[in-house]
């Protein structure tokens, strides 16, 4: 489980194809903490670290063909940032909100806006009722993750949604990347899902 208070964002280095498979290598700044078997946030999305390089600084994590298509994995190359989270320990403060790292689908980012230092973003994703009705939307001020960082939403309609990003966010993430057409992860609030799911109960 992830708080969607995203580390920093490590450097693709490597990819490597095994049949269906893919293999990502990377690096970060805390490359030296991480074990074989334990879980990461990549972008939003739960890998395991499979393979270690400690004179290198690097690891490598493993993602099946169903996460590369329900994802923005498969269109990372070598020198892609993505957004890094170790999983969170449950004797701190929860920052962010509950995140699983199971992403739901991906969006498109349709708009950058400029608001004096800070930024605004526009998504757009494929609206399907039925799943909406399940808990997978947005709310006004709700929660959201995008490409693993938690966020507060504004603007929320069917099929779009705004959120703010401040410098330090827009920084320190993979959000300075991002321009209109750029896909990114979602994986919507799972309090909103159980809360979906209890109402169908009478």
């Amino acid at each position: 489980m992830f708080s969607g208070i995203v580390e920093e964002a490590g450097k693709v280095i490597a990819i490597q194809k095994d049949q269906e498979n893919v293999h990502f290598t990377l690096t970060c700044s805390f490359t030296d903490q991480l074990k074989v078997d334990q879980s990461l946030s990549h972008n939003g999305v739960c890998l395991t670290v499979v393979k270690l390089d400690k004179e290198a600084k690097t690891y490598t994590v493993t993602a099946i063909k169903e996460t590369l298509l329900k994802t923005n994995l498969g269109k990372l190359v070598p020198g892609s940032k993505v957004n890094l989270e170790r999983s969170m320990m449950m004797n701190g403060r929860l920052d962010g909100h509950i995140v699983q790292g199971h992403v739901d689908q991906t969006a498109t980012c349709t708009k950058v806006e400029e608001a004096d230092g800070s930024w605004y973003f526009t998504f757009e994703y494929e609206f399907n009722q039925e799943m909406a009705q399940k808990g997978y939307m947005t709310v006004e001020k709700g929660s959201v993750t995008v490409n693993g960082v938690s966020l507060t939403v504004v603007n929320s309609k069917d099929n779009s949604f705004q959120v703010a990003i401040i410098p330090y966010t827009y920084n320190e993430t993979n959000f300075h990347t991002f321009e209109v057409g750029t896909t990114v992860n979602l994986e919507f609030d799972i309090i909103g899902k159980y809360l979906s799911k209890l109402m169908t109960f009478k």
